[in-house]
């Protein structure tokens, strides 16, 4: 049991008898009335995501997880495969399971793939990963004075915004919970 001021992201909870992996979470005391915190929730059965507030001094069931370090493998077009760094036992999941995830996977990768009675349900990549830019239209002299960004493809296939002075071949460093430019790599 946990109350609901402990309740932070990626802890998984017992929800209305399933297994709910918390995407996010909010601690808020407005002042005036019952401090409560706001979550967003991903059923990890059925992947439905759902927010839900619980009120100051509710309790949760917490389940007992188990986070074990994995292997990005490949994607065979409807799943992606994962090996558990100790056994070697290789695991797959679908699309809707990985979610945004897919955007920065590339062979490899290793990630943290959470288990619920000796089984994988989840898979939680890093929050920052170093990627080298395939393709990005050059900069202008004179253009960073104003600060802009341009749209950059990473070796994962995925587009985000960096500033105008990044250049192809380069290595940039990508927080992967929002999908964002955050330095030089």
């Amino acid at each position: 049991m946990a109350s609901t001021t402990t309740i932070t992201k990626g802890l998984v909870i017992l929800y209305k008898n399933n297994p709910w992996l918390v995407a996010d979470a909010q601690f808020v005391n407005p002042g005036k009335g019952g401090a409560f915190t706001r979550t967003r929730l991903k059923n990890l059965k059925t992947d439905q995501l759902i927010e839900i507030t619980f009120r100051s001094g509710e309790a949760v069931e917490t389940l007992e997880t188990l986070r074990k370090k994995c292997q990005y493998l490949y994607n065979d077009g409807a799943n992606y495969h994962f090996m558990d760094n100790e056994s070697y036992e290789q695991f797959d999941f679908s699309k809707s399971i990985i979610a945004d995830a897919k955007n920065y996977l590339i062979d490899g990768t290793e990630c943290y793939a959470l288990y619920i009675e000796g089984k994988p349900v989840s898979i939680q990549i890093p929050p920052k990963m170093t990627f080298t830019v395939m393709q990005t239209t050059p900069g202008v002299k004179g253009d960073t004075a104003t600060g802009g960004s341009k749209e950059a493809t990473i070796e994962s296939g995925a587009v985000i915004k960096v500033p105008l002075f990044i250049k192809e071949g380069e290595k940039i460093i990508v927080n992967t919970e929002e999908g964002t430019y955050v330095s030089k790599g």
